[in-house]
C-alpha cells in the first residue's frame, strides 16, 4: 500500500540521490574544463550544443542560458544533425556533445562528421571510454552511479549532472566576461525582469503629470491641484526651485486639526526637504528609496529643475515590484 510517507520518504531519496551526484562532479573537474571553457571564451564562433533524447533537452536548456548571458549558442539535433542540419556548423564555431553513454548509433555516425569539419569537439559525457569521449578534444565528465529511477533506467541523475556542468560552464564564461546586471539586461528586455534592469525615471515621466504650487498658494488651490493632477501630492515651487511637497495625507491631517484654513497657504502645511531622484535615474533605485522611507512619492529634479513626480502605483502598473 502506498501512504503519504512512502511518497514522501520517495521524494526524500530522489533529491538526496541527484544532490549527492552533483557533488561529486566537483572531484571530476580538472584541466579538461579549464582549456574547454577558454576554447568557448575565445572562440570566434558560435558555440553549437547537440544531443539526442533526454540529453537534447539538457542541451537546449544549456543554449537558452549561455544566449542569455552573452555566449552566442544555437542547438543542434543530434539526429537532425546527419541528415541536412549540419550545415548549420560554421568553421570557427565550438561543439558541444551531450550523452550519457557516449556510444548511442546517433552520436558514433556524428562525431566523426564534426572532426572532418575541424571544429573543437567538448563531450559531456558519463561514459569515459566511450566512442564520443575518445573522439572529443575536451571531455567533461558527467558519470554518477546511478539513476534515482527504481529501474536504473530513466534518466535523472545523470541529466541533472549534466544541467549543471552547463551552468557551471555558463557562470565561468559569465565571470571571465565580467557579465553585469545591465549586460544582462540587454537579452532579457521583455517583461519585469527587463523593465527592472533597463527602465529609467525619465521613462515613467514622459506623459506624466508635474503637479505644483507656489509657496504663497491657497490651500484651495492646493487641493485642486493635487485633485486635477491626479497623483495624491503636489511640489511647492519657489524660485523655480522645490522647497517642499504637500501630499494629501497631509490635507487631511490639516483638516483634521484646524476647522479653517483660510488663513493658510502651501507653505505653512507643506512637507520641506522631500525626498528626491534624478530623472536618468533606474526606477528599481527610486523604488529602494521609496521602501527605504516608507513613501509612495518621489520629487524628480535634475541639477534642481523640476521634472515631476514619480509615484509608487506608476511602478507597479509596470509590474517591477
Amino acid at each position: 500500500m502506498i501512504t503519504k510517507e512512502n511518497i514522501l520518504a520517495s521524494a526524500k531519496k530522489t533529491i538526496l540521490s541527484e544532490s549527492k551526484s552533483i557533488a561529486k562532479l566537483t572531484d571530476y573537474l580538472d584541466e579538461n574544463f579549464i582549456e574547454a571553457t577558454q576554447k568557448i571564451y575565445n572562440s570566434k564562433g558560435r558555440l553549437v550544443v547537440t544531443g539526442i533524447g533526454k540529453s537534447a533537452i539538457i542541451a537546449q536548456k544549456m543554449v537558452a542560458s549561455f544566449n542569455s548571458t552573452g555566449t552566442p549558442s544555437l542547438f543542434l539535433h543530434a539526429s537532425e544533425a546527419i541528415h541536412g542540419d549540419l550545415g548549420m556548423i560554421q568553421n570557427e564555431d565550438v561543439i558541444i556533445c551531450i550523452s550519457k553513454s557516449g556510444n548511442s548509433p546517433e552520436i558514433k555516425v556524428l562525431v566523426p562528421l564534426l572532426k572532418r569539419f575541424g571544429n573543437a569537439l567538448i563531450a559531456i559525457t558519463g561514459n569515459m571510454t566511450s566512442f564520443l569521449a575518445k573522439g572529443s578534444d575536451f571531455v567533461l565528465n558527467t558519470t554518477v552511479d546511478a539513476e534515482s529511477c527504481p529501474n536504473n533506467l530513466a534518466p535523472t541523475n545523470s541529466t541533472t549532472a549534466q544541467l549543471v556542468m552547463g551552468d557551471a560552464i555558463t557562470v565561468c564564461l559569465m565571470e571571465m566576461r565580467d557579465f553585469k546586471p545591465e549586460d544582462f539586461a540587454v537579452y532579457h528586455p521583455g517583461g519585469a525582469l527587463g523593465k527592472k534592469l533597463l527602465l529609467r525615471v525619465k521613462d515613467m515621466l514622459e506623459h506624466s503629470l508635474k503637479p505644483m504650487v507656489a509657496a504663497d498658494a491657497s490651500i484651495k488651490k492646493v487641493i485642486f491641484e493635487i485633485s486635477e493632477k491626479r497623483l495624491g501630492v503636489t511640489a511647492v515651487v519657489e524660485n523655480d526651485k522645490v522647497i517642499g511637497i504637500i501630499t494629501d495625507g497631509d490635507i487631511r491631517r490639516m483638516l483634521s486639526d484646524r476647522d479653517t484654513f483660510a488663513d493658510l497657504i502651501a507653505k505653512d502645511i507643506m512637507t520641506k526637504n522631500p525626498k528626491t531622484t534624478s530623472s536618468d535615474a533606474m526606477v528599481v533605485e527610486a523604488l529602494n528609496i521609496m521602501e527605504d522611507f516608507s513613501i509612495t512619492q518621489l520629487v524628480v529634479e535634475d541639477n534642481t529643475e523640476y521634472k515631476g513626480i514619480l509615484h509608487l502605483h506608476d511602478i507597479l502598473k509596470e509590474g517591477i515590484l
